[in-house]
C-alpha cells in the first residue's frame, strides 16, 4: 500500500464523534498518530450516533458554509468560532467555518477550495502568533493561492504570554468570539 502522507500524523478532534472516529483510525494505522485533545472539549455533551466509525484522519471539514470570509480553526476553537460566525451572520457577513481536524498533514487542498469561495481568510489558533501553525496555513494561503484573495490573511492567536490557570487571565489570554468577530469585521471593513 502506498500512503501518501508517511510518518507522523496529528489530529485535532473538536467534536465528539471526531475523537472516537479519530482515535478508530488511528489505531488502524501503521503509522504514529498523535490526538491532541483540547481541555476546553472535556464537558461538552453531545449525541453519538451508535452507528459512528472511524473517519478520514486526511481531511478537513466545512462545519458551517459562507460566502464573505473562511475562518479557519481546529480543536477547542471551533465551537467559539462558530459562534463569531452566527454573530457575523446577524451583520450580513457570511463565514464560512473549516475545522482542519488534522494538524499534520494539513489539508491544503480544503483550505484552498474555502479561500477561493470567498476570497477572505482568518485564522483562529490557540497557539502564539509567533511560529504557530496559523503562520504556517497563512504561508500556504500565500503560496498557493495568492491570486485568489481580496484582502490579507488575518489571525487571530493567544497572546504571546504563558497561558495562566486561572479561567479569567486565561480567557484573556486565548481567542474569543469577540476578538474573532472583530478581525473579521476589520477586514471586511465593517469595523
Amino acid at each position: 500500500m502506498v500512503r501518501a502522507y508517511p510518518g507522523l500524523k496529528v489530529l485535532a478532534p473538536a467534536t465528539v464523534e471526531d475523537a472516537r472516529g479519530m482515535l478508530w483510525t488511528a489505531l488502524c494505522d501503521p503509522d504514529p498518530v498523535l490526538i491532541f485533545e483540547n481541555v476546553m472539549l472535556y464537558n461538552r455533551e453531545a449525541a453519538l450516533n451508535s452507528t459512528a466509525g472511524p473517519v478520514d484522519i486526511a481531511q478537513a471539514a466545512v462545519r458551517r458554509d459562507g460566502s464573505d470570509v473562511s475562518l479557519i480553526t481546529y480543536g477547542g476553537s471551533l465551537f467559539k468560532t462558530l459562534e463569531a460566525a452566527e454573530a457575523l451572520q446577524g451583520a450580513g457577513i457570511s463565514a464560512e467555518v473549516l475545522d482542519l481536524r488534522s494538524l499534520r498533514p494539513l489539508d491544503d487542498a480544503a483550505i484552498l477550495a474555502s479561500v477561493a469561495k470567498t476570497r477572505r481568510a482568518v485564522i483562529v489558533d490557540e497557539g502564539w502568533r509567533s511560529g504557530s501553525l496559523a503562520a504556517e496555513i497563512s504561508a500556504r494561503i500565500m503560496e498557493q493561492g495568492f491570486w485568489t484573495l481580496d484582502a490579507p490573511v488575518g489571525r487571530v492567536c493567544s497572546a504571546e504570554v504563558p497561558i495562566p490557570y486561572p479561567k479569567h487571565l486565561e480567557d484573556a489570554a486565548i481567542p474569543q468570539v469577540a476578538a474573532i468577530a472583530a478581525a473579521v469585521r476589520a477586514m471586511m471593513g465593517a469595523a
